[in-house]
C-alpha cells in the first residue's frame, strides 16, 4: 500500500547488501517523516493544557523569541511553495504520488502548531519547552537519512526532482538554526536564578552553570556570588505542603498508637499499673491517654511510629516519579552496551563484514553511552535536590516543634541532642534519598544482566549466580552487625558532645580549679570507647567491601570454569567471555551498592525512629490558659493547681488569686515558696494539675535569669519591633542603660556574644527589662528583675519603671521580689509559701495582721540595719570589665535542661554573673545624656575598636593547603600510606594480569576447535586465571584492612591535638568565639573525619588505579590510542580545576551558613519562655527559615556543580568509547576479535570509573576542609604552659603574702588598660575587701591573680614567688576561688567537689558538714553518687552555691578569692556561708570582691578601685573617717560606722 502511497519500493532488504548501503526514499520519506510529527501531535495537547494551567506573567518580545518565531515562519513558508510546486505540476499529465501532496499539507499544519507552541510559552518562566526540543532532534535525526539519499542521488547526476531536493535542504537548514536558538537560554528579569529559565538542552547538559563554575575559578565565591533557589524549594513552600501531609499521617499514627496501648494494657491488666516511667516521650493528648500511659511498663518507650516517610512520601512523590523513570531508561540503556559490545566482536572476526557495520556500532556504542549518562545526570540531579529538601524540611520542622514543645518532652533532650537531630540525622535521611532508587534498581539490573548472561553461557550462569546469592546473607549478617555498633557510637557521640558543650560552658571554672585534665580524661574516654567502635565498624566495612569486590572476580572465575568443564563441546571465544565480562561488570555496580544502600537505609531508620520520637512528642498544652479580651480581671487564678511533670507532686497549689488591671502586685517569699513557678505558670510553661488561669491582653516577661541573644544591644532591646527612637531613649534612661552604653564600644551597637557573655548580670537584667518594656504590652510579669542590680539602680528603676510613678503606670505588673523597701509602695502583695498563698493585701493590711509577713519582715529588718533596706543587694556592685567585652564568669549554659526547671528550680534563676551592675551614679543618669551628645560625634566618625565581639568565622578560599593533605597523611603514617597504596597497586596489576591471561585464553578457540582442545591447556587457562583473581582480592582485603586501622588512629591523634589545645586556649579565645563554632569542631568534623574521608581516600586510590589500568590495557592492544589520550587527559584536567576550584568553596560556604542554624537554634532552645511570652514565634521561624534557605543556596549550587562536572566528564567517556571502537573499525586488519573485545570492555567501564575519579577528588577536597577547620583549632594560640621546669616548693604559699607592684592589664590587645598600675601589699592572713564602682576593675584583680589575664606590666608576687614564672597550674592550684556564678557539671555530686578523686570519703562529708549540706546529700538515696544534671539542674542556687563553697573548703589553699556571689541567696544561706568563711579561712589571705558593704566591714583593710587605679586603701575605721569614695558609698548603703552592719 506504501509502495503505491509513494511510487517507489518502501523496503527491499537488497538495499542494505552492499559496501554502499542506503535507505529506500519511500521509507524515508513516510516512516521517518512521520516519527516525529506523531511525536509532536501526540504531546502538544498535553503540553498546551498544562501551560494553559500553571501560566503566570506574559514576558516580553524577546531577540531569541521573534527569531524561532520567523524561522518557522520560514519553513512554514516552504512548505507553502513545496506544495504550491507539487499542484501546478500536478496540472500537467504525470501522475504525482500522493505522498507529495501529503508531506507539505502535515508539514504546514505541524509548523502552525509550533508557532502556537512557542508562543504560548510566552506565559512560562522557562521558555523551551523539552518536547519541542525532543522534536527537533528526532526531526534532525530522521531527515539525515533522507539528506544523504538526495545528495547521492544529485551526485550520480539525476536532477529530475532538483527544486524538491533544494526546499528540503533548505528547510533542514532552517530545522537546525532552530535547534541551536533553542539551545539557548532566555534570560529572565524576574529570577536570580538562571536555573529556572534555562532551555532543555542546557538544562540536562547543566551549561546554565557555566558562569558559575567561571567566577568560581576566577575569584573565591562568596555567599553574593550565589544565585538564590527556586521558589518551589524554599523552605516555605516545602514545609507547608510537607506539614499538612505529616498531620494527617501524626494523627493516623497516633490512633494505631492508642490501640496498640489499649492492646498491650488488656494483656498486661494483671500487672500492676503503676509508676509512670519519665523519661517516656509519648503523645498524651488528654489525660485519659496519660493514665492509659501509665499502664506502660518502664523501658518500652513507645510512641507513634512509621508515619514520617509516608509524610515524605507524598510531599515529593512527583520528583520520585520523574527520578524512577529516569532511572529506569538508564538501567535499560546500560544493557544494551553488552549487546552491542557483542556485535562488534562479531564483527571484528567476520572479515566479510561491511565497513559501514562496524562504523554504526562505534557510533551506536558511544550515543548509548551519552544517552545513559544523561539520564543517569539528570536522574542523580533530582534525588540531590530531594535530599536536599529533605533534610531542610526536617531542620525547619524540629525547629518549629521545639518552639511548642512540652516540656517534659523537652526534659528528654539536651540542646546537643536537639542540634543532632538536626545536623547528624537530617544529614543521614538526606543521604538515603538520594540512593534510595538503587534499591529496585539493583535487582532490575541484576535480573536481566543475569538473563542475557543466560543467553551467553547457559545454565552455567547458575553457579555463578548461586555464589552471589551464597553472599548476599553474609552481607546482611555484616550490615546487621554493623548497625547495632553504629547506634552504640551514637551513644557515646551524644556523651563526648555533651561534656564538650559543658566543658566550654564553664571552661573558666576548669581554669580556676586546674581541672582541666579531669575533663579531658573523660572525654578521651568517651572517645575510646567511640573509636573501638569505629575501628571494629571499619574492619566490618573492610570485609564487606572484599566480598563486594571479590563477588565479580570469583563469579567470572567459577562460571567460566563450570561452563569449559560441564561440556568439552564448550570452548570459551572472545564473544562470549568478554559480553560476560562486560554484564559481569553491570553486575558489580548493584551488587556493590545494595549492601551499602541497605547500611545507609539501616541507619536512617535509627534517624527516623529519633525524629519520630521527637517529632511526635506532646505539644506545650496551654489550654488552662485563658485569654479573655472582655474580662474585668487583668489576671484570675482559679483553684489553680499547676506541676512541672505530670508525676511529681504540684509546685503551684490551688491558687486563687485576681489582679484588677493596672495594679502592681508584689510576690514575696522564701527561697523555693514557688514564686517563679506562680510566674511561669500564668506563661502556660507548667502542666496544668486543675483549675485554671484567665489574662486579658498580652503579656511580657521578665525572666530571673535573663536570656540575650547574640546580637547589638540595640536589637536585643527593640526584639523585632519597629524603632521609635524617643521612646527607645527614655527607656534607656528609665532603666539606666545610659552610662553602661557609655562603657560599651560603639554605644547601643556593640555586640553581645552569645548567651550576652560580655556582659555583668545586672547589665544583662537591665537590657531583658527594658526589652519587655518597649514591647508595650498589657501585662508585665517581672521575675526577680532588681535582684542582679544594686541598691541605687534598683531605686531607679522601681522609681522609672516599676513603680507608680514608672513608665508602666497603668499597666498590670506582677513582681517577684526580694527588695522589701519597696513593699509599701506596691498595690498589692502575696505571700507565697511552698506553692500556696499565705497571705494577700496591701502593704499596711499585712503588718497590722501581724501574720507570717509581718513576722519575717521584722526578722529581716532587725538583720539589715536602721536603713531597712534588706534588700539582698545592698551596697554598690559592679560588672566585669571596663569594656564591657572582656572575658567575664560564663555563663550557665541555659541549655534546654537547664530551663526545663526541675521542681525545685522554682527559684530558677540565679542571676548570673549577677549582683553587679551599674554603680557609677551619683552623677549619673542626666549628666551622662549630656556627656553622650559630645561623643556620638566621635562614633560616627569610625567603627569603634572592639566593637564587634563575635569574629566572623573564618573560613579559608582558595585550594586546601597541601600541608593539610600532608598533616592527614602524618597522622595515618607514612608506612601505613606506602604499604595501603601497594597493596592496591598489586590489585591493579592482577587485574591487568587477568584481562590479558582471558584475551589469550579465547584467541585458543581460534586454534583448537572443541574436538582437540588438550584438557592440560584448559586447566592451566582455568588455574591461572582463578589464582589472578585470588590476588585482586586478598589484596583489597589486606589494603582495607590495614587503612581500617590507620584511618581509625588517625582520627584519634587528630581528636587528641584537638581537645589539648582548645582546653589550653586563653579565655579571650572563649570569649570571641561562640562555643556553637567550637562543638562544631567537636561533632561534624571529627565525625567527617571519623566515617567520611576515609571512605572517600579508599575509592580515590582505586578509582585512580583503576584508570590507569584500564588506558594501559587500551593502549596495549592499540599503541595509536595514546595519541588520543593526550588531549582528552587534558580536557579531563581542565575540567576538574575548573570545578574543583568552585566546589569546594561552595562546600565551605554550606558549612560557613550551617553554623548560624544550629546557633540560632541553640539561642531558640534557651530563650524558649520569652520568645513565648512575647509571642514571638512566628518571627524567630522565619529567621530560621531564612537562615536555612541561604544554606539551601549553597548546597543546591554545589549539587548543580557536581552534575555539572558529571555531564562533561560522561562526555569524555563517551569520546574515549567513540574513538576507541572507531580505531577498531579503522585497524580491523590488525586486531583479532579477542583484543577488539579486551579493548572494549574497559572502554565501556572507563566513564563509571572516570565519574567515580571526579566525585571521590571533590569529596575529598570537601572532606579534608574538615581536617583543615580541625587544624585551624589546633592551631589557636595557647595560655602559658601548665607546669614549667620552674616549680614552686611543695608547702608554696606558706604564708599568702600578696604584692602588686605596679602592675597594669589589658583584655585584648586592641583594647586600653583595665587596670593602670596597681601597687599593694597584701599581708600573711589579712582580709581585703576590694570595692568600687561599676567598671572599676575589681573582676579583672581576680582574673589577675590567677592569669587568666596576662599582665601588659609590672608584675604579681606570692610569698616571693613572681606568679608569671611558674607554670599556670600550679599557681591556679594553690588559690582557691569561691565564683560568682555556682557552675556544676553533669555527673555525681563527688566528681562535683573532687573530680580526680584524690580526698577521702570522710573528707568530703566532713566538707559537706561545714559547708551545711550534709543533711541535704545524707537525706538522698545515692549520697554522693546522686546525679547533678547538665548545669546542676537539679538542685536550687543556694544548694549550688554551698557545694561551690564545699570545693573551696576541700582544697585548703592559703589564699582564697571569693567573688562575692549572693545572686539568688536567701538571707539564711548567705548568713551560713559568711559564717563558715569567718571559722574556716581564718588562717587565710582572702580577697573579698564585695557587692554588698556589710559583707567586708569586718575586714582588716579595704581597697576601693576607681578606673583601674586604687583610690583608698586602709582599715574601715581610717576610711570612714577620710570622707573620701568609700565614705560616701557607705553612706548611700546605711552604714555610718563599723558596727552598724551586724550580718
Amino acid at each position: 500500500m506504501l509502495e503505491k502511497f509513494c511510487n517507489s519500493t518502501f523496503w527491499n532488504s537488497t538495499f542494505l547488501d552492499s559496501p554502499e548501503a542506503d535507505l529506500p526514499l519511500c521509507f524515508e520519506q513516510t516512516v521517518l517523516v512521520w516519527i516525529p510529527l506523531g511525536f509532536l501531535w501526540l504531546l502538544a495537547p498535553w503540553q498546551l493544557l498544562h501551560v494553559y494551567r500553571f501560566r503566570g506573567k506574559r514576558s516580553s518580545v524577546n531577540k531569541l523569541y521573534l527569531a524561532k518565531q520567523v524561522l518557522v515562519g520560514f519553513l512554514l513558508v516552504l512548505a507553502a511553495i513545496e506544495l504550491a510546486l507539487v499542484l501546478t505540476e500536478d496540472s500537467g499529465q504525470a501522475t504525482v504520488p500522493a505522498i507529495r501532496y501529503t508531506n507539505p499539507s502535515l508539514y504546514l499544519g505541524t509548523w502552525l502548531l509550533v508557532l502556537l507552541i512557542q508562543h504560548s510559552r510566552q506565559w512560562c518562566v522557562q521558555k523551551n519547552s523539552w518536547f519541542l526540543s525532543i522534536f527537533w532532534i528526532l526531526s534532525i535525526l530522521c531527515g539525515t537519512f533522507q539528506f544523504q539519499t538526495l545528495i547521492r542521488t544529485l551526485l550520480q547526476g539525476s536532477n529530475s526532482n532538483l527544486a524538491y531536493s533544494c526546499l528540503f535542504f533548505i528547510s533542514y537548514g532552517f530545522q537546525i538554526l532552530i535547534l541551536i536558538l533553542l539551545a539557548l537560554s532566555e534570560k529572565n528579569d524576574s529570577s536570580n536564578n538562571p536555573s529556572s529559565t534555562a532551555s532543555f538542552l542546557s538544562t540536562i547538559t547543566f551549561s546554565w552553570f557555566d558562569s558559575m563554575i567561571l567566577k568560581g575559578y576566577k575569584h573565591p565565591l562568596t555567599l553574593e556570588d550565589v544565585w538564590d533557589i527556586g521558589e518551589e524549594l524554599k523552605i516555605k513552600t516545602v514545609v507547608s505542603k510537607f506539614e499538612t501531609h505529616m498531620t494527617r499521617e501524626l494523627q493516623k499514627a497516633r490512633r494505631a498508637f492508642q490501640r496498640r496501648q489499649q492492646k498491650n494494657s488488656q494483656q498486661n491488666s494483671g500487672a500492676s499499673l503503676h509508676g509512670l516511667n519519665r523519661s517516656q516521650s509519648q503523645d498524651v493528648l488528654v489525660l485519659e491517654e496519660a493514665k492509659k500511659k501509665k499502664g506502660k511498663s518502664g523501658p518500652t518507650k513507645d510512641f507513634p511510629k512509621s508515619w514520617l516517610l509516608k509524610a515524605f512520601f507524598k510531599t515529593f512523590y512527583m520528583v520520585l516519579l520523574k527520578a524512577v523513570l529516569l532511572k529506569l531508561m538508564h538501567d535499560v540503556f546500560s544493557l544494551l552496551n553488552p549487546q552491542l559490545l557483542k556485535w562488534m566482536i562479531s564483527f571484528a572476526n567476520d572479515r566479510d563484514a561491511y565497513a559501514w557495520t562496524g562504523y554504526i556500532y562505534a557510533i551506536l556504542l558511544s550515543a548509548v553511552a551519552l544517552i545513559q549518562s544523561l539520564c543517569f545526570q539528570y536522574y542523580f540531579h533530582l534525588s540531590f535536590m530531594l535530599g536536599m529538601s529533605v533534610r531542610a524540611t526536617i531542620m525547619a520542622t524540629v525547629y518549629k516543634k521545639a518552639l511548642t514543645l512540652s516540656n517534659s518532652a523537652r526534659k528528654q533532650y539536651t540542646v546537643g541532642e536537639t542540634v543532632n537531630l538536626m545536623s547528624v540525622d537530617a544529614q543521614k535521611l538526606m543521604d538515603v534519598a538520594i540512593v534510595m532508587h538503587i534499591l529496585w534498581s539493583s535487582v532490575l539490573q541484576i535480573v536481566l544482566s543475569i538473563y542475557f548472561l543466560w543467553r551467553e553461557l547457559g545454565p552455567s550462569v547458575l553457579s555463578g549466580v548461586g555464589v552471589m546469592v551464597l553472599l548476599i546473607p553474609v552481607n546482611g549478617i555484616l550490615a546487621a552487625k554493623n548497625k547495632a555498633i553504629q547506634v552504640r557510637n551514637m551513644k557515646n557521640k551524644d556523651k563526648r558532645l555533651k561534656i564538650m558543650n559543658e566543658i566550654l560552658s564553664g571552661i573558666k571554672i576548669l581554669k580556676y580549679f586546674t581541672w582541666e585534665p579531669s575533663f579531658k580524661d573523660q572525654v578521651h574516654n568517651l572517645r575510646k570507647k567511640e573509636l573501638k567502635n569505629l575501628l571494629t565498624f571499619s574492619m566490618m566495612q573492610a570485609i564487606i567491601v572484599f566480598i563486594l569486590y571479590f563477588t565479580p572476580i570469583l563469579v567470572c572465575v567459577v562460571t567460566f570454569s563450570v561452563y569449559v568443564l560441564v561440556d568439552s563441546n564448550n570452548i570459551l571465544d572472545a564473544e562470549k567471555a568478554f559480553t560476560s565480562i562486560s554484564l559481569f561488570n553491570i553486575l558489580r555496580f548493584p551488587m556493590g551498592m545494595l549492601p551499602m544502600v541497605i547500611s545507609s537505609m539501616l541507619q536512617a531508620s535509627v534517624s527516623i525512629d529519633r525524629l519520630e520520637k521527637y517529632l511526635g512528642g506532646d505539644d506545650l498544652d496551654t489550654s488552662a490558659i485563658r485569654h479573655d479580651c472582655n474580662f474585668d480581671k487583668a489576671v484570675q487564678f482559679s483553684e489553680a493547681s499547676f506541676t512541672w511533670e505530670q508525676d511529681l507532686e504540684a509546685t503551684v497549689r490551688d491558687v486563687n488569686l485576681d489582679v484588677m488591671p493596672g495594679q502592681l502586685v508584689a510576690v514575696v517569699g522564701p527561697v523555693g515558696s514557688g514564686k517563679s513557678s506562680l510566674m511561669s505558670a500564668m506563661l502556660g510553661e507548667m502542666e496544668n494539675v486543675h483549675g485554671h488561669i484567665t489574662i486579658k491582653g498580652t503579656t511580657a516577661y521578665v525572666p530571673q535569669q535573663s536570656w540575650i541573644q547574640n546580637g547589638t544591644v540595640k536589637d536585643n532591646i527593640l526584639f523585632g519591633s519597629e524603632l521609635n527612637e524617643k521612646r527607645y531613649q527614655q527607656i534607656l534612661e528609665a532603666c539606666a542603660l545610659l552610662p553602661d552604653l557609655e562603657m560599651l564600644p560603639g554605644r547601643d551597637l556593640a555586640e553581645i556574644g552569645e548567651k550576652g557573655i560580655n556582659l555583668s548580670g545586672g547589665q544583662k537584667q537591665r537590657i531583658s527589662l527594658a526589652r519587655a518594656v518597649y514591647q508595650n504590652s498589657d501585662i508585665y510579669i517581672l521575675d526577680d528583675p532588681l535582684s542582679a542590680v544594686d541598691a541605687h539602680v534598683g531605686k531607679h528603676i522601681f522609681n522609672k519603671v516599676l513603680g507608680p510613678n514608672g513608665l508602666l503606670r497603668g499597666k498590670t505588673r506582677l513582681l517577684v521580689t526580694h527588695s522589701i523597701h519597696f513593699l509599701p509602695q506596691v498595690d498589692e502583695i502575696v505571700v507565697l509559701g511552698n506553692g500556696t498563698i499565705l497571705e494577700k493585701g496591701s502593704y499596711s493590711t499585712l503588718m497590722a495582721k501581724k501574720g507570717v509577713f509581718a513576722k519575717n519582715l521584722k526578722t529581716f529588718i532587725k538583720r539589715a540595719g536602721p536603713e531597712g533596706e534588706a534588700t539582698v543587694y545592698d551596697g554598690s556592685e559592679e560588672e566585669d570589665e571596663d569594656y564591657g567585652l572582656a572575658p567575664s564568669v560564663e555563663e550557665i549554659p541555659e541549655d534546654a535542661v537547664c530551663l526545663v526547671m526541675k521542681r525545685e528550680n522554682s527559684l530558677r534563676g540565679t542571676l548570673n554573673r549577677s549582683s553587679r551592675s551599674k554603680g557609677r551614679h551619683p552623677k549619673s543618669l542626666k549628666n551622662s545624656v549630656k556627656i553622650r551628645n559630645v561623643n556620638t560625634l566621635k562614633v560616627e566618625e569610625e567603627p569603634v575598636k572592639g566593637q564587634k565581639l563575635i569574629e566572623k568565622e573564618f573560613m579559608e578560599t582558595g585550594k586546601v593547603k597541601f600541608s593539610v593533605y600532608l598533616r592527614y597523611l602524618r597522622a595515618i603514617g607514612w608506612y601505613s600510606v606506602s604499604f595501603i597504596i601497594f597493596a592496591f597497586m598489586m590489585n591493579s596489576v592482577s587485574l591487568i594480569g587477568s584481562n590479558l591471561w582471558l584475551s589469550a585464553w579465547t584467541s585458543d578457540s581460534k586454534i583448537f576447535n572443541s574436538t582437540d582442545y588438550p584438557a592440560s591447556q584448559r586447566n592451566m587457562r582455568l588455574g591461572v586465571y582463578g589464582a589472578l583473581g585470588l590476588a585482586q582480592g586478598i589484596c583489597v582485603l589486606v589494603a582495607n584492612l590495614w587503612s581500617a586501622y590507620s584511618f581509625t588512629r588517625a582520627s584519634n591523634i587528630l581528636h587528641k591535638q584537638l581537645l589539648n589545645n582548645i582546653l589550653r586556649a586563653p579565655m579571650s579565645f572563649f570569649d570571641t568565639t561562640p562555643i556553637g563554632r567550637i562543638v562544631n569542631r567537636f561533632a561534624g568534623d571529627i565525625s567527617t573525619v571519623d566515617d567520611s574521608l576515609p571512605m572517600s581516600l579508599r575509592s580515590w586510590t582505586m578509582s585512580f588505579l583503576g584508570i590507569i589500568s584500564t588506558l594501559v590495557m587500551i593502549c596495549m592492544v592499540t599503541p595509536v590510542f595514546t595519541i588520543v589520550i593526550i588531549p582528552l587527559g587534558i580536557i579531563y584536567v581542565a575540567v576538574q580545576v575548573f570545578y574543583v576550584a568552585t566546589s569546594r568553596q561552595l562546600r565551605r560556604l554550606d558549612s560557613v551558613t550551617r553554623s548560624p542554624i544550629y546557633s540560632h537554634f541553640s539561642e531558640t532552645v534557651s530563650g524558649l519562655p520569652v520568645i513565648r511570652a512575647f509571642e514571638h514565634q512566628q518571627r524567630f521561624l522565619r529567621h530560621s527559615e531564612m537562615e536555612i534557605d541561604t544554606n539551601q543556596k549553597c548546597v543546591f549550587s554545589w549539587i548543580t556543580s557536581n552534575r555539572w562536572l558529571a555531564a562533561r566528564l560522561d562526555l569524555i567517556g563517551s569520546l574515549v568509547v567513540l574513538l576507541s571502537s572507531l580505531m577498531m573499525v579503522i585497524y580491523r586488519d590488525t586486531l583479532s576479535g579477542d583484543s577488539v573485545g579486551f579493548v572494549l570492555s574497559n572502554a565501556v567501564s572507563i566513564t563509571q570509573i572516570l565519574n567515580m575519579l571526579v566525585r571521590m577528588t571533590s569529596e575529598i577536597e570537601t572532606n579534608i576542609v574538615a581536617v583543615e577547620r580541625i587544624n585551624e583549632y589546633i592551631k589557636v594560640e595557647n595560655e602559658a604552659p601548665w607546669v614549667t621546669d620552674k616549680r614552686p616548693p611543695a608547702s608554696w604559699p606558706n604564708k599568702g603574702e600578696i604584692r602588686f607592684s605596679n602592675y597594669q592589664v589589658r583584655y585584648r590587645p586592641e583594647l586600653d588598660l583595665v587596670l593602670k598600675g596597681i601597687t599593694c601589699d597584701i599581708r600573711s592572713t589579712e582580709k581585703i575587701g576590694v570595692v568600687g564602682r561599676t567598671g572599676a576593675g575589681k573582676s579583672s584583680l581576680t582574673n589577675c591573680l590567677f592569669r587568666i589575664l596576662e599582665a601588659a606590666g609590672g608584675q604579681i608576687t606570692i610569698d616571693g614567688v613572681d606568679i608569671a614564672s611558674i607554670g599556670l597550674h600550679d599557681l591556679r592550684g594553690k588559690l582557691t576561688i569561691i565564683p560568682q556564678d555556682p557552675i556544676l557539671f553533669s555527673g555525681s555530686l563527688r566528681m562535683n567537689l573532687d573530680p580526680f578523686s584524690s580526698y577521702s570519703d570522710e573528707e568530703i562529708w566532713k566538707t559537706l558538714e561545714l559547708a551545711h549540706l550534709k543533711s541535704f546529700v545524707a537525706g538522698l538515696q545515692l549520697g554522693l553518687s546522686h546525679d547533678v544534671t547538665e548545669a546542676g539542674g537539679n538542685l536550687s542556687i543556694g544548694q549550688r552555691q554551698l557545694l561551690c563553697l564545699g570545693r573551696a573548703l576541700l582544697r585548703k589553699s592559703k589564699i582564697l578569692v571569693l567573688d562575692e556571689a549572693t545572686a539568688a541567696v536567701d538571707l539564711e544561706t548567705d548568713r551560713l556561708i559568711q559564717a563558715t568563711i569567718r571559722n574556716e579561712f581564718s588562717h587565710c589571705t582572702v580577697i573579698t570582691i564585695a557587692h554588698r558593704l556589710h559583707t567586708i566591714m569586718d575586714s582588716d583593710k579595704i581597697m576601693v578601685l576607681d578606673n583601674g587605679k586604687i583610690v583608698e586603701y586602709g582599715s574601715p575605721e581610717e576610711l570612714l573617717q577620710n570622707h573620701g569614695p568609700f565614705y560616701f558609698m557607705a553612706k548611700e548603703a546605711g552604714i555610718e560606722n563599723v558596727n552598724t552592719t551586724a550580718l
